[in-house]
This record gives structure tokens, sequence and C-alpha cells, in this order.
């Protein structure tokens, strides 16, 4: 059991996908329930996988590593540690969630529920890939269904919004495959290592790599840590790469926005702990004021100013709002990691998660009530409260934890990426404070246009109905998980910390041989 749980909770979705091509097209609530039944296996097993999961060693657990592509010594090598088990957590918990949201899908459901069961085994396999190849195959297998959910499924703009995402993606992730292949040369030439993609083994490689300036004054490892860098800044998205989002976002059915924000965003951040991190560590030191640090506290405040403009221009779109807000708490995330301290990166994977769950709750939100007006102008609604009072608690409780709320989740995270940035990073960590009270501005605005006031006399033609059972399924549990993790953060924390200290180890480590940064000092 234990060696074969994680093949278990990345392929069942994929056996669902040929269970659900199986059926006849006219069966559409048969294909429905068929898609929920084959998510449910790896919610299960991720609870088991929660319970079971040593919190006391950085070694990788439940691992699997037999030979693939043995001419190139490929291997199909997935395990976990605490860099990625709460994300393989977080994504087999909204994947149920998400076919649960899809019950309206009404055209080609067929096509819909199997390209998103392959969506489903695609980000699983890359939170659990240890072989560079492997995860570079995962990595590229979201991009097919991901690129289909939004021009087949999404809104008027759908095509410019799938190929946007498309083509961003695809640039990083050209970059990713040079810098895999680089790395797997200078694997094979050195005595002893041979030609190899084993995550757990390049960081000996990097220690080989020439050092002299190459290109702009930039070495090799430099060079690749920027172009590694690139690609995962695209899927945070980091400024300036971040504009195939709020497109991608408000063309996107309403599941596929909680799996953009909730999962997608998540890889750009874990792609960096994973991949740039333990194989190029002088490098992430150099970079990280710059790169993580700069580009965070930037993102911070650039996010929440475009949300808070959503509140002034025309449309006042719900969901771009919520997009863009996105983009400011991923900022947090990546302050948190450039500090190199142990509140600043428990934080910004605690964050990781906690934004995958409000994110998702506010994504879900948006849908029920546009499945409902069919539209998501914000100044198109009004004293929503006295008509849908359920769903105003529900989207007050989302609204008030994105704003980092004490008591809700994202509070405790947010400010561990503070605290821990602060000894370093004095003037993006108060730009990040201080962005607070713009959050603040935007969703307490939204709150009183779209639910206090007198209803409008339009709703009586609309036939607003309360949220039903099966969106409070959606909803309830995701609202126990902020509320929980509100006042008991170490429910995840304690997953995370020995493996991500083990890895800042590293990082800082490796920074004793180099000069001091002094980009880190101009930041302070």
């Amino acid at each position: 059991m234990e060696s074969s749980i994680l093949t278990l909770m990345i392929f069942f979705p994929l056996a669902g996908m040929v269970a659900v091509f199986c059926l006849p097209s006219q069966a559409k609530d048969l294909i429905r329930w068929t898609a929920f039944a084959f998510t449910l296996p790896a919610f299960f097993l991720g609870i088991w996988l929660y319970q079971n999961f040593d919190t006391t060693t950085t070694a990788l657990q439940f691992v699997v590593n037999v030979p693939w592509i043995e001419s190139f010594n490929i291997r199909y090598f997935v395990g976990v540690d605490g860099v990625s088990i709460s994300m393989v957590l977080l994504t087999a918990f909204l994947c149920p969630i998400c076919i649960l949201a899809s019950w309206n899908i009404e055209r080609a459901e067929k096509g819909y529920f199997a390209l998103f069961l392959l969506l489903d085994t695609a980000m699983t396999g890359v939170f659990c890939a240890m072989d560079f190849f492997l995860f570079f195959i995962f990595w590229e297998l979201m991009l097919l269904p991901m690129y289909f959910l939004i021009g087949i499924w999404g809104g008027p703009r759908r095509e410019y919004a799938a190929i946007k995402f498309f083509l961003y993606t695809m640039l990083g992730s050209a970059l990713m495959l040079v810098c895999m292949l680089v790395f797997y040369f200078q694997a094979g030439a050195i005595e002893g290592v041979g030609y190899t993609f084993d995550l757990t083994q390049l960081p000996a490689v990097a220690q080989h790599f020439q050092t002299e300036p190459l290109l702009f004054g930039f070495s090799l490892p430099q060079i690749m840590w920027l172009a590694l860098f690139i690609n995962f800044a695209v899927k945070i998205p980091a400024f300036p790469f971040h504009t195939w989002l709020p497109d991608a976002h408000v063309e996107a059915p309403t599941a596929i926005s909680v799996i953009l924000a909730g999962v997608l965003l998540k890889m750009g951040t874990y792609g960096i702990l994973r991949v740039n991190y333990p194989l190029l560590p002088a490098e992430t030191f150099f970079f990280a004021p710059y790169c993580l640090a700069a580009l965070g506290a930037w993102n911070i405040v650039y996010g929440a100013f475009c949300a808070l403009s959503q509140c002034f221009t025309e449309p006042k779109d719900l969901k771009k709002l919520v997009a863009y807000s996105s983009i400011s708490h991923m900022g947090y995330v990546m302050l948190g990691m450039a500090s190199f301290t142990p509140q600043g990166i428990n934080g910004a994977v605690l964050q990781m998660f906690n934004h995958g769950t409000i994110t998702a709750m506010l994504f879900l939100i948006v849908g029920v009530i546009y499945d409902r007006a069919h539209h998501r102008r914000i100044d198109g609604f009004g004293g929503l409260a006295s008509v849908m009072p359920v769903y105003t608690g529900v989207m007050g409780l989302a609204f008030f934890a994105a704003m980092g709320l004490p008591g809700l989740s994202a509070f405790i995270s947010e400010v561990l990426c503070l605290l821990g940035a602060w000894h370093a990073y004095k003037i993006p960590t108060l730009l990040g404070a201080l962005t607070v009270i713009i959050t603040a501005s935007y969703l307490l605005w939204t709150i009183q246009q779209m639910f206090l006031g007198q209803p409008r006399e339009e709703y009586a033609d609309m036939h607003l109905s309360e949220i039903n059972t099966r969106e409070l399924c959606m909803l309830v549990p995701l609202g126990a998980i902020v509320v929980i993790l509100g006042f008991y953060p170490h429910a995840v924390l304690d997953l995370l910390d020995v493996s991500l200290q083990g890895l800042n180890e590293v990082v800082l480590s490796a920074s004793t041989s180099s000069s001091p940064d002094a980009a880190a000092v101009a930041l302070r």
C-alpha cells in the first residue's frame, strides 16, 4: 500500500478518463457521477497520506523509483516530502469539489470531464515527480487539457484567452527544457555520476558548472537559474509575466478558474522550491532580493491596485477583481521564500495552501451568482443580503479570509511571511503590510455594493434562488478549513517544517561561499 499510494493518486483519475470515454454521450448524469467517483479515491488516499506522513524527517516518503526509459536513464521516480505534501493534499481536496462545480456543464460533457480528469493526473504528477524528465512530462501534460477546457467551454473570448495561456506557458517550458538537458549532459560528463534526470542527484552536478561570466556578465548557472525562474514565474504569475491570468480567469468556466488559482499558480512557487533552490542554491541566494523579494512586493502592490481598479472602471467585473487579488496574494509567497528564515519559508508554503482554499471559495462564489444572474458586474447587484442571506454569509467568510482577518487561515500565513522577511527586506515588507489596507478597501467596497442596501426590483424577474445543497457541499468544506487553520495552523505547518528548514539550510550553506549580496543591503 505505502509503495503504491502516490501512483494510485496520480493515475486513478487517468483511469477515470478512460471510463468516461467509454460511456455513451447521452448518459450525461452518469458521466458526471463517474468523473466525481474517480476523484474520490485520491481524496481518501490523501487522508491516509496525511495521517501516515512522518513529520520528523527530510527524507522522501512513499517512494517508487523504477526504470522507465532505460536507454536514457529516465526513471519513474515519485515521492513526497514536506515541500510537496501540502500541494498533493490540496489537489486531492479541490478536484472533487471542482467536479461538483462543473455540474452545470451542458455541452460536450464527455470531453469536458475526461479532460478534467487528465488535468487531475498531470497536477498530482507534478507535485510527486522526482525525476526531472518525469516532472517535465507532467508539467507539459497540464497544458493540453487546460488549453481545451478554456478554449472550448470558456466565455466569449475563450479562444484568445486559451491561446495566450498556451503561448506564455510554452515559452517557459522551452526554457525549462533547455536547462533540463544542460543538467543531463553535464551529469554525463562527470565520472561516477553518469547521465541522469534524478532531482536528488542533480544538486551535486550543479557544482561542476563553469562559473566564469558567459553572457552579460552572468555565469552559466546564473543564466540557467533565470531561465528556470521565468518558466515558474509565468505560472505564479509574477510581474511582468502575469497578463495571461486575468483573461484566462474571466473566460474560464468556474471549476477551471478554481484549478487555475487554487493549484496551477502554486506550481510556479513550488517549482522554484523544488528545482531552483536545491539545484542552484548559491544562485538562488544571489537572485532572491531581485526576483523574489522585490518582484514579490511589486506583485502585492500591483495586484491589489489592479483589483481596486475594478471598483471604478467599466465593466466592474467581480471575477477579474478576484483574479487580480490572486496576483497580489501570491506576492506574499515570493516575499516569504526570499527571506531564508524559518518563519518566512514556512509562511510561504502555508500561504500557498491557504490561498488555494480561499481563492477556490471566491471563484466558486462568483460562479454561484453568475449561474443565477448571468452577469458578474459588481454594480449590477445590491441588497443581496436580504435575498440570499446564506450565500451572503458564505461570501462574507471568504472575503474576510482574503483580507487576512485574524482567526482565519490567511492571517497567520501572511504574518509569517512578513515576520520572516522583515530582517532582510524592510522596504518590501512595509509595502506588503501596508497593502492590506488596499485589499480591505476593494473587498469591503464589493460587499457594500453587492449585499447592502435595498434589493433591486429586477431581482423579482431574475428569480434569484438561495444557494443550494450541491453548492454548499462545495463551499462548506473549504470554509471549515479556512476556520480550522485560522486557529490551528500547525495542522499544515507540522508537515512542512523539517523539510523546509533542510532546504533553507542548503541555500544558506551555499551562500557562505559567495560574496555578500549588495541587493539585499539595498532593499533593507
